[in-house]
């Protein structure tokens, strides 16, 4: 049995949160409502972009990891990746988070950035 959240439920779920600590947070790809994937773009006031994805481990869990981060030289690098993954998989979810420290809403522990 496979004991996921629904992805539309996470995704409602991570925009109220952030909603209620006083950032704001977008849906800019719908993927499958039950079992699509999720990643997310975080930022802070729209700049230092950085995109995270629950990646397969080797014991079965599924883990966030950063697979993106925007390059300050070639802006355009990060819009052209998140563009290639969407058309590579129709079910994924893309969602942005814009707060202060927003991989906190992910999960994973990670460091300020």
């Amino acid at each position: 049995m496979d004991d996921r959240i629904p992805a539309h439920l996470e995704v409602s779920g991570l925009i109220k949160a952030v909603s209620a600590e006083g950032g704001f947070a977008t849906v800019l790809a719908k993927g499958e409502k039950t079992a699509g994937t999720l990643m997310i773009i975080c930022c802070e006031n729209g700049t230092k972009l950085r995109a995270y994805e629950r990646m397969p481990q080797l014991d079965g869990t599924r883990t966030w990891v950063l697979s993106k981060s925007q390059d300050v030289e070639n802006p355009m690098q990060f819009s052209e990746y998140i563009d290639r993954r969407k058309r590579q998989d129709s079910d994924l979810w893309i969602l942005e988070l814009d707060v202060v420290n927003p991989e906190r809403f992910i999960g994973n522990h990670f460091p300020e950035i």
